[in-house]
């Protein structure tokens, strides 16, 4: 959306449908570290708003927050100033609603209401950071909808009789560390202190490192099991990456135009590096047939991706790429690139991946080129619990239940405690962009589910 696009406090009321801005430009609320593992408790704040104007508010306030102004995308990676306003954000969010506050040992950030050691806690939230320029809604709206639902709770007079919490998963998307859902892999054990110690970004800078210049504690970080031995379930509500409510809009089934749909399963998905080493070489003097080329190898394997995974009905994607020694006028010695495949089923993944595989080797063969495969990380596929996800469903009304093929945080935390997921409609399916969006109405719809889903886990 345009930088000019109308602020938020001219909004219409609810059920309005309109396309909920990102926000006003402006500052970012001035940045205040919390100390890791810090905690405070308070009493429930009284008065609190209802949802539709707390919704606006904290979007307002938390759409500047690393946005770039040349792409209007965002770009809040993990362990950067961006990050640190966003964390400082969550936390004032908390702090504001009387709710106790803490950070754990990987970094993610939690709010309660009512004793976090107590047990059979019903967790809510997402994530705050990006991809690169990625858009306003993935990760935000959950965990902003998340404030707002307990808002609502709260003014509806709601009494939980379990504890209620708000998280914020670091390090979700991946985007500086290549490594997805850091803080959610650490606290459920799928992702050891070594492992993620030996995380680099692109500039080489480790991830303690970069933990360590934002002020918290890599040599604490690992499973946290007591945290989620207290967790009886997990709401994750997030927009939808796809079309899939949307396109029900246009039928005449009694679900038609649902803004708000429960999520089946995710798709098992990975990452796998291909690195296609060449020779480097002169461009205007190397003959055609005197080239060891990864450039080729890699362009043929990029068309052979798409092919197979469009032939079993599958995803792959080269989304990112390296170039060395990266020369207008030069030959290219080494060609990196990344592919993101995902599949319905594991068997139908690892055929696509192994298809693409021996493409790419093939290729080499006759390019002279070596290729090495190596996979970086892979994520099963998670089907949610069915009691829950019924249970769900069944709260609002038999929404339309549908499959993702995107990861989260939920389907990590899926192996250690029931998760359930909430989507809102997407009505042009775009996601990782700028031009990501929802229509405020369906924003707000979600509020009211996700409330009506904690009163339904939580005060009964």
């Amino acid at each position: 959306m345009s930088q000019e696009d109308p602020a938020v406090d001219d909004r219409p009321s609810p059920g309005h449908r309109r396309e909920a801005p990102p926000g006003r430009n402006g500052p970012a609320r001035p940045a205040h570290r919390a100390a890791p593992g810090h905690e405070t408790d308070g009493p429930a704040a009284a008065g609190a708003p209802r949802a539709g104007a707390s919704f606006h508010e904290m979007w307002r306030d938390l759409a500047p927050i690393g946005r770039d102004t040349s792409t209007n995308g965002y770009r809040r990676y993990a362990w950067t100033p961006a990050d640190t306003d966003c964390r400082t954000w969550f936390e004032e969010q908390a702090r504001d609603r009387g709710l106790g506050y803490e950070v754990d040992r990987n970094g993610n950030q939690w709010a309660w209401l009512g004793d976090p050691m107590a047990g059979d806690a019903v967790v809510t939230g997402s994530h705050l950071d990006s991809v690169p320029d990625g858009g306003a809604f993935d990760g935000p709206l959950g965990v902003v909808s998340s404030f707002a639902a307990l808002d609502e709770l709260r003014a509806r007079g709601a009494r939980p009789v379990k504890p209620l919490a708000v998280v914020n998963f670091g390090d979700e998307e991946g985007a500086r560390f290549g490594l997805a859902c850091v803080g959610s892999r650490l606290t459920a054990g799928q992702l050891t202190r070594e492992q993620a110690h030996a995380l680099r970004d692109a500039d080489g800078v480790s991830l303690p490192r970069a933990m360590e210049h934002a002020g918290y504690d890599p040599d604490a970080i690992g499973p946290d099991p007591e945290r989620l031995a207290r967790v009886g379930a997990f709401v994750e509500l997030h927009i939808e990456q796809g079309r899939a409510l949307a396109a029900r809009s246009g039928g005449g089934s009694a679900a038609a135009g649902a803004p708000v749909g429960v999520a089946s399963a995710i798709w098992p998905h990975g990452r796998w590096r291909f690195d296609f080493h060449g020779e480097a070489n002169h461009a205007g003097t190397t003959r055609i047939e005197d080239r060891r080329d990864p450039m080729l190898t890699y362009a043929n394997t990029v068309l052979a991706a798409r092919k197979k995974a469009r032939l079993a009905g599958a995803l792959a994607t080269f989304g990112k790429v390296s170039v060395e020694p990266n020369g207008v006028n030069a030959i290219a010695s080494l060609v990196r690139g990344w592919l993101d495949s995902r599949a319905a089923d594991e068997e139908t993944l690892a055929e696509v991946v192994g298809e693409i595989e021996r493409a790419a080797v093939e290729r080499g063969r006759r390019d002279g080129v070596d290729v090495r495969v190596t996979r970086e990380s892979f994520t099963p596929v998670v089907e949610f619990a069915h009691g829950l996800r019924d249970r769900l469903s069944g709260l609002l009304g038999g929404v339309p239940v549908l499959p993702t093929g995107a990861g989260h945080d939920a389907g990590i935390l899926s192996a250690s405690v029931p998760t359930a997921m909430l989507f809102v409609r997407n009505p042009t399916g775009v996601s990782h962009s700028p031009a990501e969006t929802a229509a405020e109405d369906d924003c707000l719809a979600g509020v009211a589910a996700l409330a009506e889903v904690l009163e339904g886990l939580a005060c009964h």
